[in-house]
């Protein structure tokens, strides 16, 4: 019997021992932790497209220095993964109302990476006082005939807005010759790119020194478009149904002062909240409207929208 017992002891001990070397071995050390790091996400250089270019108009690749300056841009945005997530939402939001708006004006359909680097696709606010999608500045928005004040801001009317920057950017191209200085102006302003071109005794935007931001606009403007073109080459990964969406809506004529948005918004089954979402541009809880202008209020059609 204590034979046995003795046998028995030493199966179980050899079983405890045999537990805590398997233990040992799956514990998370150094080594295999690494390891199972490394495998699980890795950074690659990325492969240069040969053929990049911005409105028809190719980008110089086979310069050494353009070359460098371009995989910057790629590499930034490719890896600045949460960044290019939300691009890809808002462009499917966005894009259908910009592209249109573009094609009427005859502005090349790539001008719509523009928006995206310039505001990211929201109605940011600049150091500068530049505002909306399209950060316009409130001279040039008044130029243009957008209304700019306290109580109307129609920089944020993302229509009118595209309708302003349509201008601007064929005024560039004019007077500057080609799409590519044309963007670079949107930065720099017309003036400025034409200044730089005489000044260094070149014809074409890459071939000038700029400073940092007017320096990396159109490489990042091109990095946008390749990437928001071809989201499986860069990683990106998702459903049609994880992107964002427009609402539907349909306009309201309001051709009169509206002393409470509050309770303007009640009359047709929203909140002030959404009135706003929808109509960014009444910047204050009233319109004075003193001289009777016609405004289209947009309304979320019934069944979009649930609150308390």
């Amino acid at each position: 019997m204590k034979i046995i017992q003795k046998a028995l002891a030493m199966v179980g001990l050899l079983s405890l021992c045999a537990l805590f070397i398997y233990a040992l071995q799956d514990a998370p050390t150094d080594e295999n932790f690494e390891t199972k790091l490394i495998n699980d996400y890795n950074i690659y250089a990325l492969q240069i497209p040969e053929d990049l270019s911005f409105a028809g108009e190719p980008v110089p690749l086979q310069n050494p220095d353009i070359l460098e300056r371009m995989d910057r841009e790629l590499l930034v945005n490719t890896y600045w993964q949460s960044n290019g997530l939300l691009m890809f939402k808002r462009a499917k939001k966005y894009f259908p109302i910009i592209e249109p708006i573009l094609a009427k004006h005859g502005v090349p359909d790539d001008f719509k990476y523009l928006a995206v680097i310039e505001s990211g696709l929201t109605n940011a606010v600049s150091p500068a006082g530049a505002k909306g999608v399209w950060q316009i500045m409130p001279a040039t928005g008044r130029e243009n005939g957008l209304e700019v004040n306290s109580n109307v801001d129609e920089r944020y009317h993302l229509e009118k807005a595209t309708e302003v920057a349509c201008k601007y950017i064929l005024k560039a191209k004019e007077s500057l010759g080609s799409w590519t200085s044309a963007a670079a102006a949107y930065n720099a302003g017309n003036a400025g790119i034409s200044r730089r071109l005489e000044e260094q005794g070149v014809t074409d935007y890459y071939d000038l020194l700029l400073g940092e931001e007017t320096g990396r606009y159109l490489f990042r403007i091109v990095a946008l478009k390749e990437i928001l073109s071809n989201p499986k080459k860069y990683g990106f990964n998702f459903r049609e149904k994880d992107l964002y969406t427009n609402i539907p809506t349909y306009k309201v004529e309001v051709d009169t002062a509206v002393t409470d948005f509050t309770q303007f918004a009640k009359r047709f089954g929203i909140n002030y909240k959404i009135l706003k979402l929808h109509n960014p541009w009444l910047r204050e809880p009233h319109l004075n409207n003193r001289s009777r202008k016609s405004y289209l209020v947009e309304i979320p059609k019934e069944g979009f929208y649930s609150y308390n």
